[in-house]
């Protein structure tokens, strides 16, 4: 069933807005943001995965060609087009997309001068978000225009870390700049939950930075850890979510697992 035939469905919980960043690039966040959407929509959640990064690695990651895109995210921001042309439907039956195509990459320009830029992300999500049980933000590795927008359409955030040296580089700076929008324009925006990904058992340094990652955030981190895996890396290629691709797998069952764990959440 297409978006617009769901146009009238009605979801019982209140949504939960979500923005996945980390500005240290290769660390699992795109891949979080395609297949928790899709474990999510397994456990019947209804979900709008917002693509926010230049990159659009979530929009390729279910498949969405970017030449036949009639609207994405950068013509409902900058062009002020309607975002329900811009959802797109997926493979998975509840998941829902906002495809970005390189085009955005020329936004935080174009918003330098705008009044109110940190708000337009959030006004753009408030018109479609009460038909949505979860609203993920996927947002671009670094901490410009884009992702304060993100923060400020965001009631929370989910920080993917990866198992490996100088895994919390970086997360220094981005806790500060979460603590800046929360001073200053969202107040409550909290960290929904710290994922390690890229886990690999039978080593040392995976079970330390875990360690150490731990002791940063404490409960904050999730008890579902992302197993390294090649199935996982592959998936996007196929334009499918892990569940679809290699579903009785290590990476499919742990995104199965943090899906009932982030439901448990909120």
């Amino acid at each position: 069933m297409s978006y617009k035939d769901q146009r009238r469905f009605n979801v019982d919980r209140k949504t939960q807005v979500i923005a996945i960043i980390n500005q240290k690039g290769g660390v699992g966040k795109s891949t979080t943001a395609i297949n928790l959407s899709a474990a999510l929509s397994e456990n019947k959640r209804k979900v709008l995965l917002v693509d926010f990064d230049p990159q659009g690695n979530a929009t390729s990651g279910y498949g969405i060609d970017k030449e036949t895109i009639d609207s994405d995210i950068y013509d409902v921001l900058i062009n002020e087009s309607p975002i329900e042309d811009a959802i797109c439907d997926t493979c998975e039956k509840n998941v829902f997309i906002v495809p970005a195509t390189v085009e955005l990459s020329g936004a935080e320009i174009e918003l330098v001068n705008e009044e109110n830029r940190e708000s337009k992300l959030k006004e753009i999500i408030d018109q479609v978000k009460d038909e949505f049980d979860y609203v993920f933000i996927d947002c671009p590795p670094s901490l410009g225009i884009l992702s304060i927008d993100a923060f400020m359409a965001a009631d929370s955030v989910i920080i993917p870390i990866q198992c490996e040296y100088y895994a919390l580089e970086g997360v220094t700076k981005l806790m500060e700049s979460i603590k800046m929008v929360k001073e200053n324009l969202n107040p409550d925006l909290e960290i929904f939950g710290v994922l390690m990904t890229m886990y690999d058992s039978r080593t040392t340094l995976s079970k330390q930075v875990v360690e150490e990652v731990r002791k940063c955030f404490g409960n904050k981190v999730f008890k579902t850890m992302i197993p390294r895996s090649v199935k996982v890396a592959e998936a996007p290629s196929y334009g499918l979510p892990i569940t679809q691709y290699a579903r009785i797998t290590k990476g499919s069952l742990a995104y199965m697992r943090l899906a009932k764990e982030v439901t448990r959440r909120g």
